[in-house]
């Protein structure tokens, strides 16, 4: 492709409005273009990348033995409404109604689709295992779309989905797909990490993300730098201190004037956080809660969440606060009735806290669980912070910011039984399909590539995602040999079957060296009078600082050879 038919335009100056190395690339570098808030247009470069990762996927995935399917993007509501799942995504996800008056989604992902057509085919335990998979645009209404590719309303994903017959058989199948997700993400050109992750909307029972590390990302990763334990913030543990052993003693008022913070109350009786329990309010699909954990933690809304189960969850307004008849600042839910009250394991590590008494301007001393109040849910809440204590071993934990390209599920029976999608056993039983999911992230892919490589110059691509292997500047275009001799190069490149993109444009080579730089090609060959007059052409890398001359005759073997073709 030459450059002066290419349809792109780069810019000179970053836009100003971005906050991601990758969002302002790609808007410099003319590959995307904002239809509106979270959509994207993909122009000619950026779709040259993308379906080159998405070629990439389905050679893995082949490979692993999944087969490819296109699903309808148009899905009845009734399929997401089966499975919970249409309350569940609440808002995000997108519904419309067609001119008769039926109720329809756009998809998030595709577990219940995947699962009614499974469930139409099946006919005995003999037809399993197996793996579906396809790339398909998905929507999800995003209340705050960011970062470019990162977080948006519609995007590419590939998902598939793995159907055994017991678990056994979904572990082996869980396995490989991570095999599988480890081959992509290598071949793609970048590093990630495998964490411990939540499940969230999807649910099941265990699920990991593949995550790349990167100081933009929105997920906080947990990595104990003495063994492998990693997670996602959002599931992390870690080993809670105990503090000493005293007799337990009587409660009692203590006057605290002005006092409204656990840092205050610290402060004012000269303790440390862990001896004092924190109350914070919440309302949980409509219901009031009192959380209660150790003043020296926090609370972990992901956890808390889902071991209330909750749809929806919340911070408590004031006057919502104020209605139950508690005092913030001063409120614990020693005495309180009617309200129901969930609490941190980390409350049952230690005795005589100090905590509310519910009356302005005093705190209790001397309160010790159960005796003086009781947890409908006692369990782990907390949220796991840099130099706490690994779960696994004595090695400390250390907090990381990465962008999430990719995840697996362990679904179990989670759909099959919500959606009566059974098999008859051996024994002619019927019995609920094993499910296993898996998404990829196309568009992350590709933003993480650019966020993991680039300079202050602009994108670096892996030679096997970038959108033309190598970029042909040509210097002194008003010349005919140089012309002619580009054109030689440009069609043996092409002939050899090299991908390059010819820079034939007027411009100065300040303007093109910088657009060189800007797009990332892997390799950048320059033709020039002066280069032609030693019969030499100049071979830079493109993360490399120096270029190297080598001549005219050699050009394409040493292309092919930096390439690995």
């Amino acid at each position: 492709m030459k450059l002066s038919r290419l349809f792109v335009r780069t810019l000179r100056n970053a836009p100003s409005d971005t906050e991601l190395i990758s969002h302002k690339l790609l808007l410099q570098a003319g590959m995307v273009h904002q239809v509106s808030s979270g959509v994207y247009s993909y122009l000619p470069l950026a779709w040259k990348s993308l379906r080159k990762i998405e070629q990439i996927i389905r050679e893995e995935m082949d490979n692993a033995g999944a087969q490819e399917v296109k699903l309808g993007l148009l899905q009845p509501r009734e399929i997401w409404q089966k499975s919970g799942r249409d309350e569940i995504y609440g808002p995000d996800m997108i519904r419309l109604q067609d001119r008769r008056g039926r109720h329809l989604a756009l998809p998030p992902t595709n577990e219940e689709l995947m699962t009614e057509t499974v469930k139409s085919f099946i006919q005995s335990y003999r037809d399993f295992p197996f793996t579906l998979y396809h790339i398909q645009t998905k929507f999800r209404d995003e209340p705050r779309p960011r970062g470019g590719l990162i977080r948006v309303r519609e995007f590419d994903m590939m998902d598939a989905y793995s159907f055994d017959i017991n678990t056994e058989g979904l572990n082996l199948s869980y396995d490989l797909m991570i095999s599988a997700y480890v081959n992509i993400f290598k071949r793609c050109g970048i590093e990630t990490v495998i964490v411990e992750a939540d499940s969230g909307a999807i649910g099941g029972k265990d699920s990991k993300e593949f995550i790349l590390l990167s100081d933009s990302g929105e997920d906080t990763i947990v990595m104990c730098d003495s063994c492998s334990y990693a997670a996602n913030g959002e599931k992390s543990e870690f080993t809670k201190l105990s503090n000493p052993d005293e007799p337990e003693t009587g409660q009692k008022e203590v006057p605290t004037p002005g006092v409204k913070t656990i840092n205050q109350l610290c402060k004012y009786l000269s303790v440390g956080p862990e001896k004092t329990l924190k109350s914070v309010f919440y309302k949980s699909d409509q219901e009031f809660l009192i959380v209660v954990i150790r003043g020296d933690l926090e609370i972990n809304e992901v956890k808390l969440k889902n071991n209330i189960s909750a749809v929806d969850l919340r911070l408590a307004t004031k006057q919502e606060v104020a209605q139950q008849g508690l005092i913030s600042g001063s409120a614990s839910p020693i005495g309180v009735k009617d309200i129901k009250v969930i609490a941190d394991d980390s409350i049952t590590l230690g005795n005589n806290f100090l905590a509310g008494a519910n009356k302005e301007g005093y705190h209790l001393s001397g309160i010790n669980h159960p005796r003086d109040f009781q947890a409908e849910i006692l369990t782990d809440i907390a949220l796991a912070e840099d130099g706490f204590l690994c779960p696994n071993c004595i090695g400390t934990l250390h907090t990381k910011r990465g962008i999430e390209i990719g995840h697996v599920f362990k679904l179990g029976t989670r759909y099959s039984e919500s959606m009566d999608a059974k098999f008859p056993d051996q024994d002619g039983n019927p019995q609920p399909i094993v499910m296993g999911c898996y998404g990829i992230g196309v568009g992350r892919i590709l933003a993480g590539a650019i966020e993991q490589h680039a300079d202050n110059k602009g994108i670096i691509f892996p030679k096997t995602i970038a959108p033309y292997e190598v970029i042909l500047t040509s210097l002194n275009t008003d010349k005919i040999q140089v012309m002619e001799t580009s054109e030689n190069i440009y069609t043996e490149m092409s002939r050899t079957g090299i991908e390059v993109l010819w820079d034939d444009r007027q411009e100065s080579a300040g303007v093109k060296f910088n657009d060189a730089d800007l797009l990332g090609m892997p390799l950048r060959v320059v033709v020039s009078s002066r280069n032609i007059e030693n019969n030499v052409v100049e071979i830079k890398i493109r993360n490399e600082q120096q270029g190297y001359t080598i001549p005219i005759e050699n050009c394409i073997e040493e292309v092919a050879r930096l390439l690995g073709k």
